[in-house]
């Protein structure tokens, strides 16, 4: 059975449920929720696992704090050996605005911590998603805005995104990332 790992970036902990740092946890839950499946507590992060037309979807929450996310990563693609091919990394961005996202299949960490620790430790041929959070915020307060929680209105822009981003999991494991960008980034764009 053809394997797949998505990783959703975030921190561990309920101080960070909600935030826009853990944009790739919620993603990931409401994943498992429409999958009707749980994370279990397992080496360095929450893991879940399900099976679409039989290809095998890891789900990963690291559990390493943000800053080294590579360490979850790299250990989970040794352990199913799974290609990097196979690998989606879906994390926040402050360069999109709320409620934007942008799937590519490589590049640089764009600054983002998180993607910076995973390419350190395996490269950057990965597949990433990219949640826009915006930038809404004073000069020298980004570590407040990227730690603040989703407000209500925030979530009615962030949610449509969200449910696009379920079918995108989808779709990377069904079709490929270059049809899956092709169809989806189109609907990313604000």
């Amino acid at each position: 059975m053809d394997k797949y790992l998505i990783c959703g970036l975030g921190n561990p902990g309920d101080e960070y449920q909600g935030t826009r740092h853990n944009t790739g946890f919620m993603i990931l839950d409401a994943f498992a929720k429409a999958s009707n499946i749980c994370f279990e507590d397992k080496r360095y992060g929450f893991v879940a696992e399900t099976s679409i037309k039989g290809r095998k979807i890891i789900l990963l929450k690291p559990t390493t704090f943000m800053n080294l996310s590579g360490n979850a990563v790299r250990y989970w693609l040794n352990k199913e050996n799974i290609d990097q091919s196979r690998l989606l990394v879906i994390s926040d961005d402050v360069a999109l605005p709320l409620g934007a996202f942008r799937l590519k299949s490589s590049g640089s960490n764009g600054g983002h911590n998180g993607l910076g620790n995973i390419q350190q430790l395996i490269g950057q041929n990965y597949a990433r998603l990219r949640m826009g959070i915006g930038n809404e915020y004073p000069k020298g307060t980004q570590i407040d805005w990227v730690l603040g929680h989703y407000s209500e209105d925030d979530m009615k822009v962030l949610q449509p995104s969200i449910d696009n981003a379920c079918e995108i999991i989808k779709s990377f494991a069904l079709a490929g990332i270059d049809i899956t960008m092709n169809q989806f980034n189109k609907l990313g764009k604000k």
